[in-house]
């Protein structure tokens, strides 16, 4: 069973390394009016949502380090 799993948990890392290479360049990639690398992806809402799950992400961590070292309780 190890094995198995071995052999499929190296598929899917191949298979992932391989699908992550970017795309090749377009044939007229130095022409003047070829636009923007990337086709123009809008990076602004990731970043909204990124920041918005580091900030639930650090508020749940201070929480819980304020119910870990509450003085009062001894299971902590």
């Amino acid at each position: 069973m190890k094995k198995f799993a071995l052999i499929i948990s190296l598929v899917i890392v191949s298979n992932c390394i391989v699908l992550s290479q970017p795309p090749s360049p377009p044939a007229d990639a130095g022409a003047a009016n070829s636009g923007p690398v990337g086709n123009g992806a809008p990076i602004g809402s990731g970043l909204g949502i990124m920041l918005a799950m580091f900030a639930a992400w650090g508020g749940k961590k201070a929480l819980e380090a304020g119910k870990t070292s509450d003085p009062g309780n001894p299971e902590s």
